[in-house]
């Protein structure tokens, strides 16, 4: 089978390397020839194009599955809704109709709620951010597209695993935290949302929606604590951000999200099922 993945980063290249892995045949999206060299190199099938550039969408190759896992790229020219919204809709117009399978990779931050209250699939979508406005704005085009009968939308949690573990660097080296103490982070390990990409592939009935996350929120400033103890290192100190800023925007959201119907439609058993077993993972692999 034939696998086209669009955002062949931190989140998809370890879901393209899986199919590879499984003997399918993989075509990776990259902006970079440098770095359509490295996949090569990998044993995938690089594409040079961007999803902003539609002339250089065309000749895409026909795939069973479809994989959208493009993130947001802060040094690039676009903005974030040129990227999330007009690249997934240029991407819509490019790819095959005969897509057996479509799995956009969304975010959690579609909700903006900011009372720690409990989210799930049926809550209502208030974004308050510039991200989570483009990711439910990008939803809307899949579902008013003929690819939407055959498709999956994942709405991610925050992702976490080796070589992403936030803040790290700072508790480290002592430097007090520009992040709220107060307010839940909601968490999702890197292998464990491989695994529901790849369980969301074969799931029987389409179109669906999951959120993944662990279902283990936690307050920020117990997860920085967590963090600091696994390094063996003091409590790290806060400090407010300025008023305005993004940091602050992003502290300003608080809920907690349930897992019920990733948990029990994909029968996914999570490897690392709260922070705990993931920072212990990261810290120690």
């Amino acid at each position: 089978m034939s696998k086209l993945v669009f955002g062949c980063g931190y989140l998809g290249k370890r879901v393209a390397a899986q199919w590879r892995q499984a003997g399918h045949s993989v075509h990776v999206v990259t902006r970079s020839s440098e770095r359509a060299v490295e996949l090569q190199t990998e044993g995938f099938h690089p594409i040079v194009a961007d999803v902003c550039q539609p002339d250089t969408l065309t000749g895409l190759p026909e795939a069973e599955t479809i994989l959208y896992a493009v993130g947001f790229d802060r040094n690039s020219n676009h903005s974030i809704e040129e990227v999330y919204v007009d690249g997934f809709e240029n991407v819509l117009a490019a790819i095959s109709r005969r897509t057996q399978r479509l799995i956009y990779v969304s975010s959690t931050g579609v909700y903006g709620y900011d009372d720690g209250c409990w989210i799930d699939e049926t809550s209502r979508c208030n974004p308050t951010r510039a991200g989570g406005l483009a990711c439910l704005a990008a939803e809307q085009r899949l579902q008013q597209h003929p690819l939407a009968e055959c498709s999956i939308i994942l709405r991610m949690a925050g992702i976490y695993g080796p070589n992403r573990i936030p803040r790290r660097q700072d508790i480290a080296r002592g430097i007090p935290l520009n992040v709220a103490s107060a307010g839940y982070l909601n968490l999702i390990h890197v292998e464990d949302a491989v695994q529901v990409i790849l369980r969301a592939e074969a799931a029987s009935a389409t179109p669906e929606l999951y959120l993944v996350s662990d279902g283990q929120p936690v307050l920020r400033r117990d997860y920085f604590w967590e963090l600091a103890r696994l390094l063996g290192l003091e409590k790290p100190s806060f400090e407010s951000s300025p008023a305005n800023s993004s940091r602050e925007a992003r502290a300003s959201g608080s809920k907690r999200i349930k897992n019920n119907r990733m948990l029990e439609k994909l029968e996914i058993s999570l490897r690392f099922p709260s922070y705990r077993e993931g920072l212990a993972d990261g810290i120690i692999g």
